[in-house]
C-alpha cells in the first residue's frame, strides 16, 4: 500500500507573554518586543497536524479524520483555547511560550496518542498569517 500524508487543521486563540524573570523589563522588551507586554497579548493560532501511513484497503483512509480531530481537540485545543499559555496550561509550565517551544510541546502531547498504523509527520503552528513554525520530531 502507498503511504500518504493526511493533515488536519484546527484553530485556537491564546494569550501569552514572552519574558525572562531574571531580565529587566527594558531588556525583555528589546528582545521580545510586543510579545513581552506585561499585560499579555494574544494570537489566533492555526494548527496543522500531519500524519503519514498506508492507505487502509478496506476504508480507503490513512486515519479516520474524526479520530485525529478528537485527539488534537482533547490533548491540545481543549487545554489552550482562550487560555493564558504562561498561567493556565500545565504542560507549558516553566517553558517560555514562544511559538517554537509551543509546537514542540504540542508534538509531545500528540505523538503517543496516534493509531499504531500512522506516525506523526509534522506539526505546523501559525502564529500570524505571515509567521509559522514547523516541527518534525527531529
Amino acid at each position: 500500500m502507498p503511504e500518504v500524508r493526511v493533515t488536519r487543521r484546527m484553530h485556537f486563540s491564546a494569550a501569552h507573554r514572552l519574558f525572562r524573570r531574571e531580565w529587566s523589563d527594558k531588556h525583555n522588551t528589546s528582545v521580545f518586543g510586543d510579545c513581552s507586554n506585561p499585560n499579555w497579548h494574544g494570537h489566533n493560532y492555526e494548527l496543522e497536524v500531519t500524519v503519514l501511513g498506508p492507505v487502509d484497503p478496506e476504508t480507503g483512509y490513512v486515519v479516520d479524520l474524526k479520530e485525529l480531530r478528537d485527539l488534537v481537540q482533547v490533548r491540545v485545543v481543549d487545554d489552550v483555547d482562550h487560555k493564558n499559555l504562561n498561567l493556565d496550561v500545565h504542560w507549558m509550565k516553566g517553558i517560555l511560550p514562544s511559538t517554537e517551544n509551543l509546537v514542540v510541546a504540542i508534538w509531545n502531547r500528540l505523538v503517543d496518542g496516534l493509531p499504531a498504523s500512522v506516525r506523526l509527520e509534522r506539526v505546523r503552528l501559525k502564529e500570524t498569517p505571515r509567521n509559522f513554525v514547523e516541527y518534525t520530531g527531529d
